[in-house]
């Protein structure tokens, strides 16, 4: 029992499964674009500026970024309510390394989109 515990103390302090993991999904990288490019931007601004994202997946990636203290979530009294997102300097420091991945990413796509290929073409070969 007390390897278990071990275990998950381990994972627990992880800072890929425990930081990376929490905004490394396609949605949040996005939204930490978009508000980088954009500054303080409205909910539904944001919803226009990623037209895929539904309203569900917008609004919880938006509160786990918060909750990360990766976004600012200012609410100002006025009816109707207004609500702006920016990115907090915590988020901004991710923005460099966003603009690294991507670029590594926009460098190697063709390589690993055809050895994807081949690779499914060997496994639907196999398959057959």
């Amino acid at each position: 029992m007390r390897k278990k515990e071990e275990k998950n103390s381990i994972i627990e302090i992880c800072p890929i499964r425990n930081v990376v993991a929490r905004f490394g999904n396609k949605w949040a990288l996005l939204i930490i674009l978009v508000l980088s490019e954009n500054g303080k931007t409205r909910f539904n601004q944001l919803g226009k500026l990623i037209p895929d994202i539904s309203t569900k997946v917008l609004s919880n990636t938006l509160q786990v970024l918060e909750a990360d203290e990766l976004v600012k979530r200012t609410v100002f009294p006025e009816v109707p309510i207004r609500v702006e997102y920016e990115l907090t300097p915590t988020g901004q420091s991710l923005v460099p390394i966003i603009a690294s991945l991507t670029e590594w990413a926009q460098q190697n796509m063709k390589s690993i989109m055809k050895h994807r290929k081949l690779t499914e073409q060997r496994v639907m070969a196999s398959h057959v």
